[in-house]
Order: structure tokens, then C-alpha cells, then sequence
């Protein structure tokens, strides 16, 4: 009886395994020529690798080489992500903490070039007149062609006192200008406020850092007490900012909403996708607001916006965003030193992309000189002799009324026209909704 089943099982068990095989192979033989073909590539990178070390005209250190092959692998793919040795990771820890030593610029690869994406406010940068969108193209005596973003920062950067010379090349502008710098220690102070008049605050940021959701908080209870009351209205300043930390893009932003979408982020891994929402808790009045923004805008100053403009929270104003609307991730590594890899794309509250378009503004609104018109002296009603006053009472009475002073802004805000015009826009607001409030 064993001997008559056995053929069968066996033939069996041969037809399972023919199949198995069959299966398994059609699954797998894609997945095994992938494989083989990056086993070459890899084999390609250490034949050269082995190669060079062997026979290249001087003796090169194994670590140089290995480093240099990282930040040509991460060039490849965009202009933010960057392989960050031992020194340049100690160098962007410090960043975030508001001080270190240089000139004062946030600067990113854009078409190869490297470009200014912003001054910083009081710096040796901003105040020698470097702007966004300038082109760096020399520093020193270093041509930046090819150039990554952590050496152009590590050249930029040194003790206080010392000079360096940036060559830019600026739009409109027929030659190279080449400007002098003296390094300077950048004290990046994130938030600054005042009462521009009566009711109407103002908040620049000019970068997200790490106390700058705190340093927020504070100016506008500062605000709140110098005005005397409760703001009327509030003007945002985004302009020229950088960006930085997004959990601080997302602190502000709940300031001033009390529920909903801030940003979300979406990547490939699971770990990359993220939602932030916000939350009812001590949030601003919600008097009306202008967020200032131009083309040195960017990143996290790009998710406050975003999420302000979606939740009909303010009316955004000015010209349009730089359009960094990519997430980038810190990876520390064996040896101190670190990668800076875009990880996700982020997304404002209605699942618009920022990225490469930037945030186009409600009102456009380009900056201009604003000078002091020379008015002709008229003769009015109170030039001629024996005129009477009207008091406050409507009764007439002889003699001149006290005078009221109208509230000055300092000469740098009254040579802002981006910042008159959304004054002027919180201001007529405000009327409006008087003389609404008048009619009903």
C-alpha cells in the first residue's frame, strides 16, 4: 500500500515545489535584479573609492574622502539637504539658540546660485544694504559655483572683528557689488513690538527660534498694557523672516486661533507625517489683523501665514512668499557629525503646497520710498484776524482751542509704506465697522 502512494505523493510534492518555485521567482527575481544592480552601483563607488586612494597624486585622508562623497550624494538630491561634519552641526545648534559669530544672513541654492533669502535685522549684513534675492558669487576670493549651503556658512563665519568680502550679483543692477563686512556677534533678537498708535500694535518676528512662542506671549501682554486697553487691531511682520523652528510656527499660530488645522506634513516615512492642531486656551482677543510678508519670507514664517490666511483669521499683505515649503530633519550620527534631510513637504490648513510658489498675498502691496511732500502754505479760516474757536462743547468762545497732538511713529516706520498701508487698512477697518455699527 506504501509503496503504491509513494510515486503519487512524490509527484505531488514535486508539482507544490515546481509551483512554489514559480511563484516565489516571478515575486522576487524584480526585487533581485533591483538588488544586483545596487550591489554594482555600490561596488562602482568603492572601486573608485579604492582607486583614488591608490593612485591619486597625493595621499588623501580616508574620512575626507568618505565626507566628501556624503555631500556629493546629498547635492544631488535638493538644495536643503546637507551633511553637517562635527563642526557645522555645533554651528546650527548654536543658530537655534539666537548667537554666533558672522554676518547675519539666511542663505539657501537656488538654480545653483547661491542667494540671500534674508537679512537679518541689525546685523553687519542688513545694515551694509544686502538684500533678498541677492547672488552670492564670491566670498573672499572663493567662487561659490558648486558651492553647498554648511561651507558657504562656514566661510561666512568667525570671530568678531574680523573681515570678510562678498561679491553679489543683485537684479537690475548692471555690475558685481562688492561689499566689506565686519563680523560681528549676531544676537538674533526674535521678537520685537511697540504701539504704532491708539489701539493698533505692531509685532515683528524675524526668526522662529527657541523662546520665540514665549517672547511672542510677553510682547503682546506688553502691548495690552502700554496701550491701556485692549488692542484694536494688530499688524504681524513676517517680512525678511527666515524661518526656523517649526514648533514655534505652530505656537504662534494657535496664539491667534482657537481651533483647527495649523500645518500638516506629508513624507514617505510614517514618522514624517504629522498634524498640528490648534488649541483653546488663552488666546488673543480676536481683533483684526495684517501679516506683513515679501519674497524673504519663508519656511516656518510661511506656516503662520498659511494658517492665518485659511482661517480668515488676517488679511496678509505685502508681495509674495519665497516658497521653502519643505520639512528638514536632524539626524545625528556616529561621529558628531549630522544630516539635514528634507523629510516631508507641509501643507497649510486647505491641503495647499507652498512649495516653490510661496504665499501670494490678499492685497499686493510693493515696498517704496516714502518722502515728506512740500505742501504750500494756504491760508486758512484761523490765519485771519478776529477768527473765533469752537470748543469741544459746540459753543463758540474766543481765543484757540488746545491743541491735540496726533500720535508719531518713528522716522524708520514712516519710511515703511507696506507697513502705512496696513495701518491705514486697520485703521479704515475699524471706521468701517463704526459706521456699521452707527447705521443698524
Amino acid at each position: 500500500m506504501f509503496n503504491r502512494k509513494w510515486p503519487i505523493v512524490v509527484t505531488l510534492l514535486l508539482v507544490f515545489v515546481l509551483l512554489g518555485w514559480m511563484s516565489i521567482g516571478q515575486l522576487s527575481r524584480p526585487q533581485s535584479a533591483r538588488a544586483d544592480s545596487e550591489y554594482k552601483s555600490l561596488e562602482l563607488f568603492t572601486d573608485v573609492l579604492s582607486l583614488v586612494r591608490k593612485n591619486y597624486v597625493e595621499e588623501v585622508d580616508m574620512k575626507s574622502l568618505i565626507y566628501g562623497a556624503i555631500n556629493g550624494m546629498l547635492a544631488t538630491l535638493d538644495p536643503h539637504s546637507s551633511f553637517l561634519d562635527p563642526e557645522m552641526f555645533k554651528e546650527m545648534k548654536v543658530d537655534t539658540s539666537g548667537e554666533f559669530g558672522g554676518l547675519g544672513i539666511e542663505i539657501t541654492i537656488r538654480d545653483g546660485l547661491l542667494t540671500i533669502v534674508s537679512p537679518i535685522e541689525d546685523t553687519p549684513a542688513f545694515k551694509a544694504g544686502l538684500q533678498a534675492g541677492d547672488q552670492i558669487v564670491k566670498i573672499d576670493d572663493k567662487l561659490t559655483k558648486n558651492i553647498n549651503i554648511m561651507e558657504a556658512v562656514k566661510l561666512m563665519r568667525g570671530p568678531k572683528g574680523t573681515k570678510v568680502t562678498l561679491t553679489v550679483v543683485r537684479a537690475g543692477v548692471d555690475k558685481p557689488i562688492v561689499v566689506e563686512l565686519t563680523r560681528d556677534v549676531i544676537q538674533v533678537r526674535s521678537v520685537r513690538s511697540q504701539v504704532l498708535q491708539k489701539g493698533y500694535g505692531y509685532v515683528r518676528i524675524t526668526q522662529f527660534q527657541e523662546r520665540t512662542g514665549e517672547e511672542l506671549e510677553e510682547a503682546l501682554a506688553s502691548l495690552t498694557k502700554e496701550n491701556g486697553a485692549p488692542l484694536e487691531g494688530l499688524i504681524l511682520d513676517l517680512r525678511n523672516n527666515p524661518g526656523g523652528l517649526l514648533d514655534q510656527a505652530v505656537k504662534v499660530s494657535d496664539m491667534f486661533l482657537d481651533s483647527g488645522l495649523i500645518v500638516y506634513t506629508e513624507g514617505r516615512e510614517e514618522s514624517s507625517r504629522f498634524r498640528f492642531t490648534a488649541h483653546k486656551d488663552g488666546d488673543e482677543p480676536t481683533y483684526p489683523m495684517v501679516v506683513l510678508i515679501n519674497g524673504g519670507s519663508a519656511s516656518a514664517s510661511e506656516i503662520v501665514a498659511g494658517a492665518l490666511h485659511d482661517h480668515d483669521r488676517a488679511l496678509i499683505m505685502g508681495t509674495q512668499s519665497f516658497g521653502k515649503g519643505s520639512v528638514q530633519t536632524i539626524i545625528p550620527l556616529g561621529d558628531n557629525s549630522a544630516l539635514r534631510l528634507t523629510t516631508a513637504r507641509y501643507y497649510t490648513p486647505s491641503g495647499v503646497s507652498i512649495q516653490a510658489t510661496g504665499i501670494t498675498p490678499d492685497i499686493v502691496v510693493r515696498q517704496a520710498e516714502v518722502k515728506a511732500e512740500k505742501v504750500p502754505h494756504h491760508f486758512r479760516e484761523k490765519d485771519l484776524a478776529h477768527h473765533f474757536e469752537t470748543p469741544a462743547d459746540g459753543k463758540p468762545k474766543g481765543g484757540k482751542s488746545p491743541a491735540v497732538a496726533a500720535p508719531k511713529l518713528d522716522e524708520k516706520m514712516q519710511s515703511d509704506y507696506q507697513l502705512m498701508r496696513a495701518l491705514d487698512l486697520l485703521k479704515g477697518w475699524q471706521l468701517f465697522k463704526g459706521m456699521q455699527h452707527n447705521a443698524a
